[in-house]
């Protein structure tokens, strides 16, 4: 899907980064979303999870959930670099190093009224709204073609190695996620099943649609000859 991509003049690069930008804020209102129902984590933070609890981190490292997360998403960036650097791109750092702070402000601005104190059935509802919002930023940000988050680029490396649709290989690699993390001592909740079982046929459905907003949006600010 972002392997092999073709020389790019400057016009087009910015294009794609603030295509990059704008998915990135999609995806992370979807995840913050997700998060403020309280009805448990992601499948890739699962994993995080279990790694913090279980391994014997020395105590000078001082590790905390969030080093975890970004020493895991260093090493899966470190193998991607190896197996095909041409998955890699401004929008991989972007993704790693912007994450946290679009979440923290969206948890600002939302913790006031979406949170754990609402109704099940609310929260139900919220819960599924923030996995398909995640779904479609994720495909304006791997559609881009300026990068993508190292946890999302495993999928999408896979999906093109094996030759096989993004949704169900995504599907795949979420339960990986929640299943190590699960016998690492993570913790799952319906959260997390419903993320895992959702997100990616949601992506595979937004992917055309993402598409042609990026093939639009080249066309308009980069060039009637730009491609995504």
């Amino acid at each position: 899907m972002t392997g092999g991509q073709s020389r790019r003049t400057f016009r087009e690069w910015i294009v794609q980064v603030v295509l990059l930008l704008i998915g990135l804020c999609i995806a992370h209102l979807g995840v913050t979303l997700f998060l403020q129902t309280e009805l448990g984590s992601d499948p890739f933070n699962v994993s995080v999870q279990g790694l913090f609890r279980a391994l014997p981190w020395p105590a000078w490292a001082a590790m905390t959930h969030g080093r975890v997360h970004l020493l895991v998403s260093l090493l899966i960036l470190l193998v991607l670099l190896m197996a095909d650097r041409s998955y890699v791109g401004v929008g991989t750092v972007l993704c790693m190093a912007l994450g946290g702070p679009i979440i923290d402000v969206y948890t600002l601005w939302l913790a006031p009224v979406i949170h754990g104190g609402l109704p099940l059935l609310w929260r139900l509802g919220l819960l599924v709204a923030g996995c398909l919002i995640l779904a479609f930023g994720m495909t304006i940000v791997i559609r881009s073609q300026a990068g993508t988050g190292p946890n999302d680029l495993v999928a999408v490396v896979l999906s093109d190695k094996l030759k096989k649709p993004f949704g169900p290989v995504r599907v795949a690699v979420d339960c990986a996620f929640a299943g190590i993390g699960l016998a690492l001592g993570g913790v799952l909740g319906i959260g997390t099943v419903v993320c895992a079982f959702l997100v990616g046929p949601a992506a595979q459905l937004f992917f055309p649609v993402s598409e042609q907003i990026c093939q639009i949006a080249l066309r308009q600010f980069a060039g009637e000859s730009s491609r995504v």
